[in-house]
């Protein structure tokens, strides 16, 4: 297989324009004919200027150097035409035609035949240029050679993830209900000959089976996203905001939180997942609530090419300081037993946010209490819905 197999061809270049159209060759052809006319009118012009001087009958020594001038501009003449002959067969030997020889062979390089090494010789300036021209194909091949084992070994590496996604899913799930279910067993069948210290272990085995459980359920929708279900299409957020309110109403009722949306537009993503992006930071608001009634508000706005979203909430806020920390995997500013969770769902929410190429951040500046979480997402080319509405 060629070095250029895996690389996609250049594309053809930019046509040229204004004077810019004619080729060197040309330029080259069209100036020295006009030098070389011009020359020769100046020339012929004198030589009729000296055949009047002689009909006029001049002295003789004026005669003998008017021969001796004429002669002079006849071998200048020649001397000339020479000269122009000589020099258009150097431009086209060492200049065009190396230039042509050099063109050809980037265009073999550019068309994907990058073991094609480029090789001219002379002249200097060229042969320079050439020896860049090929040092750059190098690298290029060197970049795409490291490229296709990485992508070798990312590919190897999904695979794995893959393999472990399954074994996650069924292979160590299965222990950890056994786990809970038989230590739940033990406690009904003997919890009146045990003590409370021996009942307070088994909640503990419970517990801790039960969170196990979590943790792999949410490792594996982190692993999912981008591998499963990734096609994107234009999708109305509002819609997937609903779905997502759908799915946290027992959880929105018994917190008594109320969600609002402003006018929300069509991005273009994957509608499951983006339904989780919103339901994440929905939960997150809600969990994390303060004395008063949660209150969540989703608006978002146009940026350019991108939509830039907000989420806010009134609950107990976040410092600046923890503002690049909160994203990261299993990272928790509170204790387990105050506000429960794996520490994966902000995580979770910048990954889906990546993968559609925004980005999601902590907004610092936002006014009020509470949080505010603000990420942008591609416009869809169709023109925004107004889906959103008070919820």
């Amino acid at each position: 297989m060629s070095a250029g197999a895996g690389i996609r061809p250049l594309p053809a270049p930019p046509t040229p324009t204004g004077l810019g159209r004619l080729p060197m060759g040309r330029w080259f052809a069209v100036l020295g004919s006009v030098v070389t006319l011009a020359f020769v009118i100046g020339v012929v012009f004198t030589i009729v200027l000296i055949e009047q001087v002689r009909a006029a009958q001049p002295r003789p020594e004026v005669e003998v150097h008017l021969s001796r001038l004429y002669v002079a501009l006849v071998v200048l003449l020649l001397i000339a035409l020479v000269a122009g002959v000589v020099l258009a067969l150097v431009v086209r030997y060492v200049v065009l035609r190396p230039i042509a020889r050099l063109g050809e062979q980037v265009r073999r390089v550019a068309a994907g035949d990058f073991d094609h090494r480029p090789n001219i010789d002379h002249p200097a300036e060229l042969a320079e240029l050439s020896g860049h021209v090929d040092a750059m194909r190098e690298r290029i091949v060197a970049a795409w050679r490291r490229a296709e084992d990485q992508a070798a070994e990312l590919r190897r590496s999904n695979g794995e993830l893959e393999q472990f996604a399954y074994v996650a899913s069924h292979d160590l799930q299965e222990p950890l209900r056994k786990i809970a279910s038989f230590t739940q067993m033990l406690d009904q069948r003997y919890g009146d000959r045990l003590d409370e210290r021996a009942k307070q272990y088994i909640h503990y085995a419970v517990d801790g089976a039960r969170r196990m459980q979590l943790l792999i359920n949410d490792l594996l929708d982190f692993s999912r996203v981008g591998r499963v279900s990734g096609e994107r299409a234009p999708v109305d957020t509002g819609a997937a905001l609903s779905t997502a309110l759908d799915n946290l109403s027992a959880t929105l009722e018994d917190a008594g939180a109320s969600v609002t949306a402003g006018p929300l537009p069509r991005v273009l993503g994957n509608r499951l997942q983006l339904t989780q992006l919103f339901q994440n930071l929905i939960e997150n608001a809600v969990k994390f609530r303060s004395d008063d009634p949660p209150r969540v508000r989703i608006e978002a706005g146009r940026r350019d090419d991108m939509w830039e979203f907000a989420c806010s909430d009134n609950g107990i806020g976040i410092e600046g300081k923890y503002a690049d920390r909160i994203f990261l995997i299993f990272q928790r500013l509170h204790p387990r037993d105050v506000y429960p969770g794996t520490g994966i769902g902000l995580a979770l929410c910048r990954k889906i946010v990546e993968y559609h190429g925004g980005r999601l951040w902590l907004d610092d500046d936002a006014p009020g209490p509470g949080a505010t979480f603000r990420w942008t997402l591609p416009a869809a080319e169709e023109p925004a819905a107004e889906a959103g509405d008070d919820t």
